[in-house]
């Protein structure tokens, strides 16, 4: 009997699809055991098969093993997992989110964050700190006192400023070092009192070892102006000079040259100042009109630096100084400085990089004194001069009396009654 539809016989189908021919006819009946033909039987009429066209799959008894097969078959039924009464979850309904868990979790890491951050950021800050100045190199000083006594000076040192730099800022190119800016900062427990030394003080240069020989030098009662004991023999004469003409112990000693003074203030984006009167400098590049502005780095320094313009030069300089500076930390000390990190480190980072300290000061010396001058700027303390009494060869002296009862008020942490020029 022939099995082939329609008469075909095996040997008259030409080319076959799966005896090595390239034909690509489908496999014949014989071969796809599953398609069944219709139920006419061999020469009968063939009957459609059912469900639109598609052959019925075989069916299977029970007692063979395929009755997980069957009965969930085409039922909707989803394979993969365990299912409950109803088709549901047998694990039942997830439970609702543990808010006060998360929230913990949450507040615990921001913390860790913010400690690891903030131990990083005193480690790098640290590091940075020039301490160049050792006060143990004083001799002869006077007792210390209630609260803390800085000595903050701005030098005319152009360390590491390009020629172009020293064109641009006005500085011109002269060799060694010069103050320019001298203010002793007292801190305490009745606010703050920020006294400038105008740098044409009348002093006296008292017996002192020299930093670099060890050479103890005998006093002469030599008279100087107060710079020249910084030009003579650097920050510790310094020191030593001002602790000898006043009796006030100097705690600590921060010194910032010119191209760093304009970089802190170009990093923190300028700072507002009122200026009462315009005037104009060719010496310092000074150009300025009355009104409140934001000064650049640039223009700062020009300010802080100008003393031709002025009748009184170095007592209307040392007013200019103080008002500005406490401008520049009430700037620094800023919540807008101090939480943006885009701003908080390229500030600190242009302020450490240009601060010579002494041995003894740390970061928390350093911010005491930041605080303390954004104090003075916001009203909490004292601005002043050093009393002056008048001048002798071009030098302003000090009005002794008035000293006396200033630093006797400073060493005891007292209001400040003294008021100066």
């Amino acid at each position: 009997m022939n099995d082939w539809p329609e008469a075909w016989s095996d040997d008259s189908r030409g080319n076959r699809y799966g005896r090595g021919s390239t034909n690509a006819q489908p496999e014949s009946a014989r071969v796809m055991r599953q398609v069944r033909r219709g139920t006419g039987g061999p020469g009968g009429p063939r009957v459609a098969p059912p469900y639109g066209g598609v052959p019925q799959q075989p069916s299977y008894p029970d007692d063979q093993g395929y009755d997980g097969y069957n009965s969930g078959y085409n039922t909707g039924q989803v394979y993969g997992g365990p299912q409950g009464p109803g088709g549901g979850d047998p694990r039942g309904p997830r439970p609702a989110p543990n808010w006060r868990r998360r929230i913990k979790w949450t507040a615990i890491t921001l913390v860790t964050v913010l400690v690891v951050t903030s131990v990083a950021t005193y480690f790098w800050a640290d590091s940075k700190l020039h301490r160049d100045v050792d006060l143990s190199k004083v001799i002869d000083r006077p007792a210390g006192g209630e609260g803390t006594n800085y000595l903050i000076v701005g030098s005319d040192s152009r360390a590491g400023m390009t020629a172009e730099d020293k064109k641009k800022l006005h500085t011109g190119s002269a060799e060694g070092k010069r103050t320019d800016t001298m203010m002793i900062l007292h801190t305490g427990d009745n606010g703050s009192t920020l006294i400038s030394l105008p740098r044409d003080s009348d002093v006296e240069i008292p017996t002192f070892k020299g930093s670099t020989s060890g050479k103890v030098y005998q006093g002469t009662g030599r008279h100087v102006k107060l710079n020249a004991a910084y030009a003579e023999d650097g920050p510790e004469l310094l020191v030593r000079t001002v602790e000898f003409n006043t009796g006030l112990r100097i705690d600590h000693y921060a010194e910032i040259g010119f191209g760093g003074f304009a970089k802190i203030v170009d990093a923190v984006g300028g700072v507002e100042i009122a200026i009462d009167k315009g005037f104009k400098d060719k010496w310092s590049g000074a150009d300025f009109k009355a009104g409140k502005q934001t000064l650049n780095g640039e223009q700062a320094l020009a300010f802080v630096r100008t003393r031709h313009a002025f009748a009184a030069s170095d007592l209307q300089r040392t007013k200019n100084q103080q008002k500005f500076l406490a401008a520049l930390a009430h700037e620094v000390a800023a919540p807008s400085t101090v939480l943006n990190p885009f701003k908080f480190y390229p500030t600190a980072g242009a302020g450490l990089d240009s601060l010579t300290v002494d041995k003894d000061m740390s970061l928390w010396d350093l911010a005491d004194m930041f605080w303390s001058m954004k104090g003075v700027s916001g009203g909490d303390g004292t601005s002043m001069n050093m009393p002056v009494s008048g001048s002798t060869g071009g030098n302003l002296v000090w009005d002794k009396a008035k000293v006396k009862t200033l630093v006797n008020e400073l060493k005891n942490d007292e209001k400040v009654t003294v008021s100066g020029n």
